[in-house]
């Protein structure tokens, strides 16, 4: 039963992309404290690895080395993080890369390289992922949680970084096709759609006078913690939020209002 999967304190396996930093640190610490095994996916050499295990609440967490474009290796890293964890309940796709190129100020092979680069990271090596991740959950027979970490510029556009915006619309709609296909199954599947959060990724771009202007963008005069968009993702990969499957949750300080 799903309702196994997702209760607070109840050991779960978590598989989180990404969580070498930032946001996805914040996540993996989040589920750490809760008593659940981690297991990070990021492009981690060895000694850095142990660090980050070490830096984790709670034991029996790992870290499995991939790089998200490398659909063979990221076969491997599923595989042997759900044989260290000794299963898999929930995922988190995470990892994300943001950099500028706007369309008037890039070359032409400037432009096609970044637009493989932020998809095949944002979009392709999350749903290479989750097809890995599903093939374990569906043989468990228990349910799951699959979450990913989208962004308001899928909504609002993303002149400077449009790959990025790209990338973030078809997660959304990746998404919501899985929170259908999958619902059978009891995996749950969802979204989290955060406005800039303050991390080493947006560093550059927080920095004034920009930085002043992206803190104005919010009534609250303020940029997002990383731990605000943790507990969102921590809600969505709980039992009860199953019926949450096939949303996309708005984290944008208002920032960002749709409807």
């Amino acid at each position: 039963m799903a309702e196994n999967v997702s209760e607070p304190n109840a050991g779960r396996a978590v598989l989180v992309t990404g969580a070498a930093r930032g946001i996805g640190w914040a996540i993996a610490q989040r589920f750490a404290q809760a008593g659940d095994r981690v297991a990070i996916l990021d492009r981690v050499p060895g000694e850095a690895a142990g660090k980050l295990v070490a830096g984790l609440d709670g034991s029996g967490h790992v870290v499995v080395e991939a790089d998200l474009t490398d659909s063979e290796a990221v076969l491997a890293a599923v595989d042997g993080a759900v044989a260290r964890l000794g299963g898999l309940d929930i995922l988190v796709n995470n990892a994300g890369i943001f950099t500028a190129h706007p369309i008037t100020e890039v070359d032409y092979a400037t432009w096609q390289e970044q637009w493989r680069a932020t998809l095949g990271v944002n979009l392709v090596g999350a749903a290479n992922v989750t097809w890995c991740a599903v093939r374990h959950m569906k043989e468990q027979g228990r349910g799951g949680r699959i979450v990913n970490v989208s962004s308001r510029g899928a909504f609002r556009g993303e002149p400077d970084v449009p790959a990025y915006g790209a990338s973030k619309a078809g997660l959304n709609s990746l998404t919501q096709s899985l929170a259908l296909a999958l619902a059978p199954y009891r995996i749950a599947v969802s979204a989290v759609a955060p406005g800039f959060v303050a991390t080493d990724m947006t560093t550059q771009w927080l920095k004034p006078p920009g930085g002043d202007e992206i803190r104005a963008q919010s009534p609250f005069g303020r940029v997002a913690e990383p731990d605000e968009i943790a507990a969102g993702v921590f809600y969505l990969a709980s039992a009860q939020a199953e019926w949450a499957s096939g949303t996309v949750l708005d984290l944008n300080g208002a920032s960002y209002l749709r409807t």
